[in-house]
């Protein structure tokens, strides 16, 4: 969670200093960004799901269902399931490229024709492992105020400190500073 994310707890649970015993399940906490506003609300969210090789679909079924569970952050953001689609046409495709990914390419023009209110995704490197593809992206995002989201949290490609810390998620090589 970022600083400047909240979290809010149900109106119904007690505030006192001891937690209170019960048997019954703990109500649901929402996790709400400040950075979502009701424009971002009113287009979709985007799941991206993409494993890399034919293997890594069979073998990591773990990875890809945590994957799809990110439905459930986009509705815990606030988005209706009407509004959540899930691409996962990349399946057994490789990242190092936007060729040939009919669905990382469905994704840019969705954020370009300005659908998509927040692209939600399990590591950011599952969208681009191209530094070409990812700032695409990035700038296509901040264009069209579009938020990314992954596990750490929810950033604004529009803000400087989200913009610092998407670029150090980037899958391009790091640079030496020295040099």
């Amino acid at each position: 969670m970022n600083a400047t994310d909240t979290l809010l707890v149900p109106k119904s649970a007690e505030r006192n200093d001891t937690p209170p015993v019960s048997t019954e399940p703990r109500p649901k906490f929402r996790y709400v960004s400040n950075k979502l506003q009701p424009h971002h609300l009113k287009r979709s969210a985007i799941i991206y799901v993409r494993q890399s090789t034919p293997q890594q679909v069979q073998n990591n079924t773990e990875s890809t269902a945590r994957q799809y569970a990110l439905v459930d952050r986009a509705l815990d953001l606030g988005w209706p399931r009407s509004q959540i689609e899930v691409i996962d046409e990349d399946q057994a495709i490789s990242g190092k490229t936007a060729a040939g990914r009919l669905g990382f390419q469905r994704l840019l023009a969705e954020v370009s024709l300005d659908h998509v209110g927040m692209i939600v995704g399990l590591e950011m490197s599952k969208l681009a492992r191209s530094c070409k593809d990812w700032h695409q992206l990035l700038e296509l995002c901040a264009i069209f105020r579009t938020l990314i989201a992954d596990h750490d949290g929810v950033y604004d490609p529009t803000d400087y400190n989200d913009r610092l810390l998407l670029d150090s998620k980037a899958p391009c090589p790091r640079r030496n500073s020295t040099s």
